[in-house]
């Protein structure tokens, strides 16, 4: 097997946000280029203005997709597939239709590259929702346009912080919605794919715990109507039986505490303020979500496109510099 460093493709997100700004910021470290070999797909406009904000030297070199193969990708070169489909004076900071069609289109080109195999993996920049549906595309978020676009029924969301990851039953619903979504086949087939991902990255034995859906997981009937022993007990015993390591329900107020303090690998959340606010307190700069179950590597930053501060250079690359570590050791090796 070749030991060549994997192709990861980088998705700009929404062009008015932070997201080109983080992409300089992160390529001009010299470790992205000894662990990945790394593409940009986006708009090469939109990158040069992004050079000013955050006083960046870094060289823009366009390429193409069946180029990729014969690039020799250097530090100081940021190379990147140019889609050409965006005004260079975008307003910065501002909900564009233009800027959500455009970030449609970048994943769906990387997703196409992904799948042909001309890129190893994928790792995407933030997107902005409400620019995502004006642009005429009405997803909620990056995951499920992954799953769309690459015919995956059975999907999760994780987050991976140090200390402490956390995959998600449900994720970009309202909270009834949530509850009403939750099945004894979904929690079941979540906990299964938390083991196989964790045994895939080298975790013998996952211990897994499974997080409650009300106040302390129910308390035995007296809090809910009992949708721990309807929804989650079933699946819970069924992994049992099956030989996991998976305890649960446990009431979510003191589970996550466990798991930073290393009781458990990995906690399975009912719904996304429940797993994402956890990650979150640990910090916004250490977060990675990865979509799990797909054909195709995926990781990105566990933050938003933050128009607050677009085009002033401050925002963060530690979590799209994690998220693209992670895709490059994620990444199959042809």
């Amino acid at each position: 097997m070749s030991q060549r460093k994997p192709v990861v493709g980088i998705t700009m997100g929404d062009a008015a946000g932070v997201g080109p700004e983080i992409i300089l910021k992160s390529l001009r470290h010299e470790e992205m280029y000894a662990i990945s070999n790394p593409v940009v797909i986006g708009d090469r406009k939109i990158l040069e203005r992004a050079r000013e904000f955050v006083n960046s030297g870094l060289a823009i070199e366009s390429i193409a997709a069946d180029e990729l193969g014969q690039t020799q990708f250097r530090h100081g070169t940021v190379h990147m597939l140019d889609l050409d489909l965006l005004p260079a004076d975008l307003p910065i900071g501002q909900v564009s239709a233009a800027a959500g069609h455009a970030a449609f289109k970048y994943l769906e080109t990387a997703i196409e590259l992904a799948s042909r195999q001309t890129i190893d993996a994928i790792c995407t920049a933030p997107l902005n929702k409400e620019a995502l549906h004006k642009g005429g595309h009405p997803y909620p978020g990056h995951t499920e346009i992954l799953a769309d676009l690459t015919g995956t029924a059975d999907f999760s969301m994780m987050l991976s912080a140090p200390k402490l990851k956390v995959i998600h039953v449900t994720t970009h619903v309202g909270l009834i919605d949530a509850v009403r979504l939750i099945t004894p086949e979904r929690v079941y087939h979540v906990i299964k794919l938390a083991h196989d991902t964790l045994r895939k990255a080298g975790v013998t034995a996952p211990k897994i715990a499974v997080c409650g859906i009300n106040p302390h997981a129910g308390e035995n009937g007296l809090f809910g109507y009992g949708e721990e022993e309807e929804k989650v007990i079933p699946a819970v015993e069924k992994a049992q039986a099956e030989g996991m390591e998976v305890v649960g329900p446990l009431p979510a107020d003191t589970l996550f505490f466990r798991a930073v303090r290393g009781d458990f690998d990995i906690v399975v959340a009912m719904y996304h303020d429940q797993g994402h606010g956890p990650v979150k307190v640990l910090g916004l700069d250490a977060g990675v979500n990865i979509t799990v179950g797909l054909p195709i590597i995926r990781t990105s930053v566990d933050h938003g496109t933050a128009f607050d501060i677009a085009g002033t250079g401050a925002a963060d690359e530690k979590s799209l510099m994690e998220a693209i570590r992670q895709a490059a050791e994620l990444a199959p090796k042809w």
